[in-house]
C-alpha cells in the first residue's frame, strides 16, 4: 500500500507514541507481555537485581533502567538512535532553534587564540558596517575575545533580532582597531552563493546546502541563466551534506515532470510514503549534468536519484556518501524522548539510498566494504532507468561517468605530510599573505616568484617545518594554493572557482561531454560512447596480434 506525498500533502502525521516495552523502561518499569519472551525478562530482573544490591558502588534504580535503554539502542545497529533525559532535550531543542536567532552576518574561523571573520555576507549588518575578510575579533561588548573558542564567539555574536552588540576587530595594516555597533538581524546564508554563464551556452548552479529557501534559489538561479541564454545545465551538488527534505522534492521537481515518482521512504509497520513532483518542470528538455562527490548526502542522493532514474540528469564525479535513513523523535514519560530510524528512502527504480555501515566497538560508523565498495560497481546490484540505462544500487548514487579528482604526486604528498602537523598554522600564513596582496591584485592576476618566496620564508618563520628544496619541488602546488586563496579574498568565491575551473577534473568532464549535445538523449549517448572507448582499447591491447 502506498500513500501519494506533494509538496501540497507535504506533513506527514507522525505517530508519537513508543512501543509499549520502552515507556515503562524510562518511567521506571519494565513490562513484557510477549509469552516467547518470559525468559529474556526473567534474566533482566535478575540482573537489574543483582546490579542493584551487590554492585560495589550504588546506582540509582532510575538511572539503571536508562542505561539500559540505551544499551538497548546501542545494539540495535541503529547509529543514529539517541534517547534524550529532559536536560538533553532541552539543549537539543534549543540548537534546533539557532537558526531563528539574529547574527551579523560573517562566517568565522579559529585561528590560533583568536577568531578571524572568513567571510561577509551580501545584505547583512556586518557587510552595512564595513566589515572585512580577515578582520580579527579581539573584543565582543567590551570583554577581550582574544583566546576565546570559537563556539563562545558564535554564542556571544547571536542573539534575538533587533538587538545589538559591539564587537572589536583588528585588521591588518591598521594600527587602531576598529569597534563597531551592529543591530542583529535574521540571516540568510545563500544555498546557491552564485551563478556563472560558461562557455558553450553552460549555466552552471552550486547548489551548497538545502536549507528552507533551497528551491526557490535555485528556481531563479535557473531562470536567470535562461534567460541570458543557457543551453544545457551543470548543477553540482559536490560537498553537499544534506538538509530539508521537502526542498529536495521541490528542486527535482524543476526538472521532472507532473506526476512522475521522486522518492519513496519504506516503513517497517506502516504504509509507505511515496514522494511525487505535482507541477511542469522549469528545465523541461535541455541536457542537465548533476556533479557528485562522497561526501554530497542525503537530500543530495534524492535529486540526483530521481533525475538519474528517470533519464534527467547525467551524473558525473563519484558515488555519493549513501545517507537514506528516517529518523523520528518520540517523547516518552517524565521529559524523557527517543530518536529512532523508523524508514529508509529509495529511489524511483527501487535502489536504497543508505549505503551498508557497521557500528565499531569506538562508537565510529565506517562503510562496510566487504559487502560493497563504494568506488566499483563489483557486487553492486542492477537497476534501469525509465529508458532502460543500467543504474547501480547498493547504497549511494553511482555516476553514470566516475571520475575521480586529480591526485597528489609523491612530492606534493611529501610537502603536505611535512606542513600537516602545523596545518593550522599554514592556513593561517596563506590567509594573512593574501590579505596583504589583496588591494596590488587585478582580476587577472598571476603567481609572482616573489610571493613564492615570500610564502615559504612566512611558514619558516611560522615554525612550519618544511625544506626548501621540498618546497620547490611542488611549484604547482604552491601556485594553486596562492592563486586560490588571493583569487578568493581579493574577488569573491565565484572568481576563484572560474580560475579553478581548469584543474576541476570533474567539471571539465562535464564541459566536454555537454559540447554538441542539444538533449539530454544526446548528451548519454555520448557519455556511453566515451565511457566505452577506454574499455575497447584495453580489450583491444589483450588481443593477440595477427601478422
Amino acid at each position: 500500500m502506498k500513500r501519494p506525498v506533494t509538496l501540497k500533502t507535504w506533513k506527514r502525521q507522525a505517530v508519537a507514541l513508543a512501543a509499549v516495552a520502552l515507556v515503562p523502561v524510562v518511567a521506571g518499569g519494565f513490562v513484557l507481555r510477549s509469552h516467547g519472551s518470559d525468559e529474556g525478562a526473567r534474566i533482566f530482573q535478575e540482573v537489574m537485581s543483582l546490579v542493584q544490591n551487590r554492585a560495589v558502588e550504588p546506582v540509582a534504580e532510575d538511572s539503571l533502567y536508562a542505561h539500559a535503554a540505551r544499551g538497548l539502542l546501542r545494539n540495535l545497529g541503529d547509529p543514529y538512535a539517541e534517547l534524550f533525559s529532559p536536560e538533553e532535550l532541552a539543549s537539543f531543542s534549543r540548537e534546533s532553534l539557532r537558526g531563528s536567532y539574529g547574527g551579523l552576518g560573517v562566517l568565522i574561523e579559529q585561528q590560533g587564540d583568536t577568531v578571524t571573520v572568513m567571510k561577509v555576507y551580501p545584505n547583512t549588518p556586518a557587510a552595512g558596517g564595513g566589515v572585512q575578510a580577515g578582520d580579527k575579533i579581539i573584543s565582543i561588548d567590551g570583554e577581550s575575545a582574544i583566546g576565546w573558542k570559537i563556539d563562545k564567539v558564535s554564542d556571544h555574536l547571536m542573539g534575538p533580532a533587533g538587538t545589538t552588540v559591539a564587537v572589536t576587530f583588528a585588521r591588518y595594516g591598521l594600527t587602531t582597531p576598529i569597534t563597531s555597533r551592529f543591530a542583529r538581524a535574521s540571516v540568510h546564508v545563500p544555498a546557491v552563493p552564485y551563478t556563472l554563464m560558461l562557455a558553450g551556452g553552460v549555466g552552471y548552479v552550486p547548489l551548497q546546502q538545502f536549507s528552507n529557501t533551497s528551491g526557490e534559489e535555485l528556481e531563479q538561479a535557473l531562470r536567470e541563466l535562461k534567460g541570458r541564454g543557457a543551453r544545457s545545465y551543470v548543477v553540482d551538488i559536490r560537498g553537499n551534506s544534506g538538509g530539508s527534505v521537502q526542498q529536495s522534492v521541490q528542486i527535482s521537481n524543476l526538472f521532472l515532470r507532473e506526476g512522475q515518482q521522486i522518492a519513496t521512504v519504506r516503513y517497517r509497520n506502516q504504509p509507505n510514503d511515496v514522494y511525487v513532483a505535482d507541477k511542469a518542470p522549469l528545465i523541461a528538455g535541455e541536457p542537465v549534468v548533476v556533479l557528485t562527490d562522497g561526501y554530497a548526502a542525503s537530500a543530495s542522493e534524492i535529486v540526483a536519484g530521481s533525475l538519474q532514474d528517470h533519464d534527467r540528469a547525467l551524473i558525473v564525479g563519484q558515488t555519493t556518501f549513501g545517507k537514506g535513513l528516517v529518523q523520528d523523535l518520540y517523547r516518552l514519560d517524565s521529559g524523557w524522548a527517543l530518536k529512532l530510524t523508523t524508514g529508509k528512502w529509495f529511489t524511483p527504480s527501487g535502489r536504497t539510498i543508505q549505503r551498508p555501515r557497521k557500528l565499531l566497538a569506538d562508537g565510529r560508523l565506517v562503510v562496510d566494504t566487504a559487502t560493497i565498495r563504494a568506488d566499483s560497481v563489483r557486487g553492486k546490484p542492477v537497476f534501469h532507468s525509465d529508458a532502460g540505462r543500467t543504474v547501480y544500487g547498493g547504497g549511494g548514487i553511482t555516476p553514470d561517468v566516475e571520475v575521480r579528482p586529480d591526485t597528489l604526486t609523491r612530492a606534493e604528498k611529501e610537502f603536505m605530510s611535512a606542513v600537516a602537523p602545523k596545518a593550522q598554522q599554514t592556513y593561517r600564513v596563506l590567509n594573512d599573505y593574501a590579505l596583504q596582496l589583496r588591494g596590488t591584485l587585478t582580476p587577472g592576476f598571476t603567481v609572482r616568484p616573489e610571493w613564492r618566496s615570500t610564502f615559504f620564508q612566512r611558514l619558516v618563520a611560522a615554525g612550519v617545518n618544511v625544506k626548501r628544496e621540498q618546497y620547490d619541488a611542488v611549484t604547482p602546488l604552491i601556485d594553486r594554493l596562492l592563486e586560490d586563496k588571493l583569487a578568493t579574498v581579493a574577488f569573491g568565491d565565484s572568481a576563484a572557482f572560474r580560475r579553478g575551473i581548469p584543474q576541476d577534473v570533474q567539471l571539465r568532464r562535464a564541459l566536454n561531454l555537454l559540447q554538441g549535445a542539444t538533449t539530454q538523449q544526446a548528451l548519454f549517448v555520448r557519455a556511453a560512447a566515451e565511457t566505452a572507448r577506454p574499455a575497447q582499447r584495453a580489450a583491444a591491447a589483450t588481443r593477440p596480434a595477427t601478422h
